[in-house]
C-alpha cells in the first residue's frame, strides 16, 4: 500500500497466473497431448528406421514449437499464428463514425 491508501500492482503480476511465468492452461494440454501421443507411438513401434522415428516424434516437435515463448510482443508461436488467422479470415469492413461522433444517450434525443 502506498501512501495514498490505495494499493500498487506489481509490473509481474499477470505472471503469476501462469505456470512457470510463461505458460497458460491452454499450452500446458498442446503440449502434454502432443508429448503423450509421441511416447506412446514410440512405445508402440520399436524397432523402425531413422525416418519412421522422426515422424513419430513429429506431434512433441510440433507442440513444442506452438508453445515456444516469443515475450517481446507475443505470448508464444499459437498466438501469433491465431492472431494471424484472425486477421486473414476475420471481418474486413470496419465503419468509422468519427472522433466528434458521440455515442451516448444525449446524441439519440437530439
Amino acid at each position: 500500500m502506498n501512501n495514498n491508501g490505495t494499493f500498487i500492482i506489481p509490473a509481474n503480476s499477470k505472471k503469476s497466473q501462469l505456470f512457470l511465468s510463461y505458460f497458460n492452461l491452454q499450452d500446458v494440454i498442446v503440449l502434454v497431448v502432443g508429448v503423450s501421443i509421441t511416447l506412446v507411438a514410440l512405445l508402440v513401434v520399436k524397432d523402425a528406421p531413422f525416418g519412421i522415428m522422426v515422424c513419430l516424434a513429429l506431434p512433441a516437435l510440433i507442440s513444442m514449437f506452438l508453445v515456444l515463448p516469443l515475450p517481446p510482443h507475443y505470448h508464444n508461436i499459437m498466438t501469433v499464428l491465431g492472431n494471424f488467422n484472425r486477421y486473414i479470415f476475420g471481418i474486413k469492413k470496419y465503419y468509422w463514425r468519427g472522433w466528434c461522433a458521440s455515442y451516448g444517450e444525449r446524441a439519440k434525443r437530439k
